[in-house]
């Protein structure tokens, strides 16, 4: 099966690329590089893929739509995975132009590109920002998200509408998932588990922007993401929104004294006011995923922490 990835440079897009690369799926990849975080540590990853010659890679961007017809145009796709996008609720407020571009604009470009190609399976990456400040937990797909908090959020829902549109009209058979704060290694190093980690591991302070430490996230690690994404290419049928997390919401004070525990390191802790944007909780309920694509998390936060400060002191 041929695949098309977009965003395969990235932390979520290299692990699931690795995956169909191992599992023989030939898989051809765009990634523009967009400078969110250190360039070095994209190609790193597409590095570890280049090994494969079931893989090729195309650096530029989504945007460019005569760049997405002459990847069509070369080959036969089966499947996309759309995961490109600009990442991060806080810097989405300083640029919401932006991020509707790459976010809503170029969605619309490889469903256009699809439609055209006569591609009929998609998966794509939502987020569970969509929620927004949803006061009703766990998290249900079938919940009103008319109000997200962040144009980061806004972008992802509005992506989710048009792939609907795209369904409705083509019959483009797409799965959108709400991803709950995926983390592992090669994850971001702006997301608040890297992050800590990296301050706590070098002696250095880490400042909790919500006031005491008592927000929280369902933390999904990252192998748990690609085994729900992977289930899912030959499941794809009509247009569904499914949630992908691990089903426990755990209280940031509490997340930092397991990152402490695995490092063997105390955290200077500093509390800092609440920032535009951020949700107070996310929380997953699983029972659509586990219906329609057998999904079942295996690694708890325990243990996906444990996981992730010894691939980071591994890299010491």
């Amino acid at each position: 099966m041929n695949i098309f990835l977009t965003g395969g440079a990235g932390f979520i897009g290299s692990h699931f690329a690795h995956k169909l690369l191992r599992e023989g799926y030939s898989v051809v990849n765009i990634d523009n590089f967009d400078p969110f975080y250190d360039r070095s540590l994209k190609e790193r990853n597409i590095g570890l893929l280049k090994s494969f010659d079931n893989f090729s890679n195309v650096e530029g961007d989504i945007r460019d739509k005569n760049l997405l017809q002459k990847i069509f145009g070369k080959n036969e796709f089966d499947a996309v995975v759309h995961l490109a996008a600009k990442a991060g609720v806080r810097p989405s407020i300083a640029d919401p132009s932006g991020y509707f571009d790459v976010n809503v604009n170029g969605t619309i470009n490889i469903l256009d590109q699809m439609k055209i190609s006569g591609v009929k399976k998609l998966l794509i990456a939502s987020s569970s920002s969509v929620y927004g400040n949803n006061k009703k937990v766990p998290f249900v797909e079938t919940d009103n998200v008319d109000n997200p908090i962040s144009p980061y959020a806004a972008s992802k829902k509005a992506c989710e509408l048009i792939c609907s549109t795209y369904n409705t009209l083509y019959e483009i058979d797409i799965f959108a998932f709400r991803f709950f704060t995926v983390y592992g290694p090669s994850q971001r190093p702006e997301m608040a588990i890297a992050k800590f980690a990296n301050l706590i591991s070098n002696d250095k302070p880490v400042t909790l922007f919500d006031n005491n430490g008592t927000t929280s996230r369902d933390y999904t690690y990252i192998d748990d993401i690609i085994e729900g994404l992977f289930r899912s290419i030959d499941k794809v049928d009509g247009f569904e929104i499914i949630n992908l997390g691990e089903s426990q919401a755990v209280q940031l004070i509490n997340l930092v004294k397991v990152i402490e525990h695995k490092l063997n390191k105390k955290a200077n802790i500093i509390f800092g006011e609440a920032q535009p944007g951020d949700v107070k909780t996310t929380y997953a309920d699983i029972s659509k995923a586990k219906e329609l694509i057998g999904y079942k998390p295996q690694v708890n936060i325990d243990k996906g922490i444990e996981l992730y400060c010894e691939w980071l002191l591994r890299q010491a």
